[in-house]
């Protein structure tokens, strides 16, 4: 494995920050060398300065598309921290339908936007699919829509596709939501496809503008800003303000915390879980 050096490491960093608004810091040498030592292998470079100088040069952007995949952990499994599901069932998802019955009347279906910032491969996702089939039996008395987005195109396109294999499936998925939502599929198991029907999935850096996204009722933003500066997350909440209905709410990860990030939001609490809304 090529070693990076000091230099390099700060030539890379600045460059992935850039891109991604992910902040590696000089401690994470090995991180780098063992997620973009493939990429110079297949390039037959010898440096990570030659790396970086070839990205900068490629106007098809395909370098960079491969270093984002390659430093974007796309950690998640179905259901991770139990949580916010719990939430969502059992507080959020309820108080949400109430009132916009309330306002919708009986005539209209009632119209549910949720947002998963930096979906990964689509497990969480999935997930609130899961526990909306659940729990609204009847889905066509509700217009739900669900969106994934990350930075990584080749996650994007595996949540898209909707198959996982043995270990992704054994993590966190119980196995009557295994046999009740997913179809085997070759080596893998498949997302049923009116689960699928619910959701789209699309590309998006964070750092960029968050032009053409609508509004939502509900957005889940985990496990994702803690990779980035503290300016870097201020901004990202600041906009996550704009795209949130009035009475919305957010969902951050089990360690996480806006305070001093951004005082548009304040925390409430049910049982366990945290989450915020807009004061």
């Amino acid at each position: 494995m090529v070693k990076i050096t000091p230099d390099e490491i700060k030539l890379i960093s600045k460059y992935v920050l850039n891109v991604s608004g992910i902040s590696l810091s000089q401690s994470k040498a090995y991180l780098i060398e063992t997620r973009l030592g493939p990429i110079l292998g297949e390039y037959g470079l010898s440096s990570y300065g030659e790396l970086y100088h070839k990205a900068k040069t490629d106007i098809k952007k395909v370098i960079e598309k491969k270093i984002i995949d390659a430093i974007s952990t796309n950690e998640t499994l179905f259901f991770r921290d139990s949580g916010p599901f719990e939430l969502l069932q059992h507080k959020i998802l309820p108080d949400l339908i109430d009132r916009r019955s309330s306002k919708s009347g009986s005539l209209l279906p009632v119209s549910i936007r949720i947002w998963s910032a930096a979906c990964s491969t689509g497990q969480e996702v999935y997930s609130m699919a899961i526990v909306l089939k659940e729990l609204l039996p009847d889905l066509k008395k509700y217009n739900i829509k669900l969106m994934g987005t990350d930075i990584s195109d080749a996650a994007v396109a595996k949540a898209s596709y909707g198959q996982y294999n043995k270990f992704e499936i054994e993590r966190g998925l119980p196995r009557d939501k295994l046999q009740k939502y997913f179809k085997s599929n070759g080596n893998g198991w498949k997302i049923r496809d009116d689960i699928r029907a619910m959701a789209t999935f699309k590309k998006l850096n964070l750092m960029l503008p968050f032009a053409g996204l609508g509004k939502f009722d509900i957005v889940l933003c985990r496990n994702v800003v803690i990779y980035f500066s503290a300016e870097d997350k201020k901004k990202v909440f600041n906009k996550i303000v704009n795209i949130l209905e009035p009475d919305g709410f957010l969902i951050l990860g089990s360690t996480e915390s806006m305070a001093g990030v951004c005082s548009r939001f304040v925390p409430r609490r049910y049982l366990k879980s945290v989450f915020y809304q807009l004061q």
